[in-house]
C-alpha cells in the first residue's frame, strides 16, 4: 500500500480540538479534505503528520503553536479611533472585520476591546498559540 509522501495528493478525515477538549474544525460531517503534500496549504504540522500515513490509517498528533498558526503576536493587535469606522457600524467584541492592509490585499482582524473613543482589533489567527490536537484519518492517495 502506497504511502504517503511530498507531491502526492490525499483525501483526508480530521477533527481538530484543543486542549480542553473543544472542537474546532471537522471534515467528518462534510467532504474530506483534499490538499497536496508539501505545497504549504495547510499548516506545517498538518502536512507533516500525513506525510507516511497509508490509506485506511488513523492518527492522533499534538501540533505545538509553531507548527500551527505560529506564536501570538502583540505587534498583530491595533487601536483604531472610532472615527475611522464606518458610522453605522456597532463594534463588538468577538465580531470579526475586514480590514485593508497598505499593500491593498484585506484580513480578518477580531474587535478585542470597545470603548467610546476607539476599538481594538486583532490580526491574529484567532489558533494562534495555541497546541492543536488532531485526528487523522488517510483516505486516499492519489
Amino acid at each position: 500500500m502506497a504511502q504517503a509522501k511530498q507531491g502526492d495528493t490525499v483525501k483526508v478525515h480530521y477533527t481538530g480540538t484543543l486542549a480542553d477538549g473543544s472542537v474546532f474544525d471537522s471534515s467528518v460531517e462534510r467532504a474530506p479534505l483534499e490538499f497536496t503534500l508539501g505545497s504549504g496549504q495547510l499548516i506545517a504540522g498538518f502536512d507533516e503528520a500525513v506525510n507516511g500515513m497509508s490509506p485506511g490509517e488513523k492518527k492522533v498528533v499534538k501540533i505545538p503553536a509553531e507548527k500551527g498558526y505560529g506564536p501570538r503576536r502583540d505587534e498583530m493587535k491595533a487601536e483604531v479611533s472610532r472615527g475611522e469606522l464606518p458610522p453605522d457600524l456597532e463594534p463588538v467584541v468577538g465580531m470579526q472585520l475586514q480590514a485593508n492592509q497598505q499593500d491593498g490585499r484585506s484580513m480578518v482582524v477580531t474587535v478585542i476591546e470597545v470603548t467610546d473613543e476607539s476599538i481594538t482589533l486583532d490580526a491574529n489567527h484567532p489558533l494562534a498559540g495555541k497546541e492543536l490536537t488532531f485526528e487523522i484519518e488517510l483516505l486516499e492517495v492519489a
